[in-house]
């Protein structure tokens, strides 16, 4: 996780405190609105410790959740 709050300080130029708060957000805001299959394996993606196959479950998952096949 530690280089998603570098890339939003980047990107944004806010300060490392405030991009750790906005990372944290959205994270806690996924988990909360994708399906529990998905929202189980966000932090296991964002640690680096997701196979490209629960990738591919995921992004399944998500044209799903959109209308797509």
């Amino acid at each position: 996780m530690d280089e998603l709050v570098k890339l939003v300080v980047k990107k944004t130029g806010i300060s490392e405190k405030q991009a750790q708060t906005a990372v944290d957000t959205v994270i806690g805001y996924l988990k909360e609105i994708l399906p529990a299959p998905i929202a189980s394996q966000i932090d296991g993606l964002i640690a680096g410790e997701g196979s490209s196959d629960s990738i591919d479950d995921i992004a399944k998952g998500l044209g799903g959740l959109f209308g797509n096949k």
